[in-house]
């Protein structure tokens, strides 16, 4: 039911408030699994790698232990740890892997060799990962972390219209792979909504990861039969690029924005120096005095966006390869002299960047906080819709399609290369005041995600909008010389920007489900929220045990 909301559109859904523990994730099952973490005493780790490994099974489209991510853990004294396993380029990946396609639309290949197959896989890293955020940070068993998956995949879940849809956007390439179509495809055609998906080999799968930990892919039979499918596929992924993938552990991006701490991503998530670099043009402008949602409101944001993607395309890359200016970037004086070339009553002049393209929204995010002001936000992936499109036999697993993420001409910072990590989009954030968390947020979508989580962030800050609010409102997108923007925007502010010169272009939705928690600093209360945009359902935990009286026992 659409809610009345205090900004010019309506909310579709209703946030969770509750007073020990709250989950958003974009899947209901999955929420509930990181709930029950908590709920069997637990901690936010624990509840993390339960409902991403769940995430794994229940949104199979989206996200699986051969893909890869970003968390950022925050304990409750305040203290952040970053996990980044992202893919990387397999050690035989040269710059000349691919040959580009430029007619068929940016980053494209001859063959789609990028996006379908063996050759589109990176070395994967999502299950390290996980892991190794429950080996730093969780407190219960891994198989019980691991019993609510397992039992999604062997009991199996019914279909939503979401995954449907997804499965019916890619049954002619998951019709390629025979594993991939037994799986999801019911006699061959698209199943039903409330179908039942049950996935045994990636519940023997599961088995195993609660058993060996990562090393079942890294240094065990699922890395094996990685290895097997590689080679019969032609593939890149040897066992040797498994024995050298390592989680790294960066240091934070950290910024300041209207006095409030903002700490995100890093290279080679690009998506947290960004969003800095965003926030510190931003706050150049009183935001908030133009109003959410007006036409020069979005003209701001567009002309700040196309100079984010101009300096992502000009300077950014994997840090192990690549030398850029990670201060400068981050000086508010150079976010000053940005911001003076914006002029407030006409487009600028777009100097590059990534070019628009089909929307995609092909990722996962989940958002936990707990009363003791411990958190995690992650984003994590198999990039496209069921990734390279090809299941490991025996595993139940399929492989990512990361390698996409590459810019696929030479010589450029993102260039293909050996144990090198695609440069990518996500944003997982943390908002903090006075060293006290206030929320956290991420978004799937590509390489849309830091732009739309750059607005939630103001969403809440400038315009002072609820978090579900945040996570609803309208959308846009501009890399370059066409800006996108959802069809519930107001049409006749659409209408204002075209007379301004802006090139817009309309789209259902931009990115997908982006959702968030947050701690109300005043009463402790906690609040998770999840958007229309994607299967999300956020699940809280309150209440306590019975309070203790002496006269109970006699």
């Amino acid at each position: 039911m659409s809610r009345k909301s205090s900004q010019k559109f309506e909310t579709e859904r209703e946030p969770v408030v509750s007073s020990r523990a709250v989950v958003a994730a974009n899947q209901p099952i999955a929420s509930a699994a990181g709930i029950s973490m908590l709920a069997a005493g637990g901690n936010v780790a624990d509840a993390a790698v339960a409902t991403v490994f769940t995430c794994g099974v229940v949104e199979p489209q989206m996200v699986g232990p051969l893909g890869g991510g970003y968390a950022v853990h925050r304990d409750s004294n305040g203290e952040i740890t970053v996990l980044d396993f992202y893919a990387e380029g397999p050690g035989l990946a040269t710059e000349h892997l691919y040959e580009p396609d430029p007619a068929a639309g940016f980053g494209m290949v001859k063959g789609d060799k990028n996006q379908t197959g063996h050759l589109a896989s990176g070395i994967p890293g999502n299950a390290k990962g996980w892991i190794r955020l429950h080996e730093l940070k969780g407190s219960l068993p891994l198989s019980q972390v691991l019993a609510p998956a397992i039992s999604a995949a062997e009991n199996g879940f019914p279909i939503s219209s979401y995954l449907r849809y997804s499965i019916a956007n890619t049954r002619e390439q998951l019709s390629m792979f025979p594993e991939s179509a037994n799986t999801f495809l019911h006699n061959g055609e698209v199943p039903p909504v409330g179908h039942r998906l049950v996935q045994r080999e990636a519940a023997e799968s599961l088995r195993l990861f609660a058993e060996m930990g990562s090393d079942a892919v890294y240094k065990g039979p699922i890395g094996k039969a990685l290895v097997v499918e590689m080679e019969a596929g032609q593939g890149l992924v040897t066992q040797a690029d498994l024995d050298q993938y390592e989680v790294r552990q960066p240091e934070p991006i950290r910024g300041t924005y209207r006095g409030l701490d903002i700490i995100g991503t890093p290279l080679t998530s690009g998506g947290g120096l960004l969003n800095m670099l965003g926030l510190n043009i931003l706050e150049n402008f009183d935001v908030r005095s133009l109003g959410f949602g007006t036409a020069k409101y979005w003209h701001l944001l567009i002309e700040t966006l196309k100079i984010m993607f101009a300096d992502r395309a000009k300077f950014l890359g994997d840090p192990k390869f690549v030398d850029f200016p990670h201060d400068a970037l981050l000086d508010k004086s150079y976010a000053k002299f940005r911001a003076s070339q914006i002029r407030m009553d006409q487009p600028g002049i777009p100097e590059g960047g990534d070019p628009a393209s089909v929307t995609s929204g092909h990722t996962t995010h989940l958002s936990i906080m707990a009363a003791d002001g411990s958190a995690v936000t992650m984003t994590t992936t198999l990039n496209n819709s069921f990734g390279g499109r090809v299941m490991v036999p025996g595993t139940g697993l399929l492989i990512n399609n990361n390698m996409a993420l590459f810019n696929p001409n030479p010589g450029l910072p993102n260039s293909v290369g050996p144990y090198k990590r695609m440069l990518t989009a996500t944003a997982a954030t943390v908002v903090e005041r006075e060293g006290a968390p206030l929320f956290a947020i991420g978004t799937p979508g590509g390489i849309r995600i830091f732009p739309t989580v750059l607005q939630g962030i103001i969403n809440v800050i400038d315009h002072e909008m609820s978090l579900q609010e945040a996570v609803e409102a309208p959308r846009i997108w501009a890399s370059g010389n066409t800006v996108e923007f959802e069809s519930i925007c107001d049409p006749s502010v659409i209408s204002e920007l075209e007379r301004m010169g802006h090139n817009m272009f309309e789209l259902a939705v931009i990115a997908n489900s982006m959702n968030a928690v947050q701690m109300d600093q005043n009463s402790g209360l906690l609040t998770a929220a999840t958007c229309w945009r994607g299967d999300g359902q956020p699940a809280g935990l309150s209440g306590a045990f019975a309070k203790h009286r002496d006269d109970w026992f006699g």
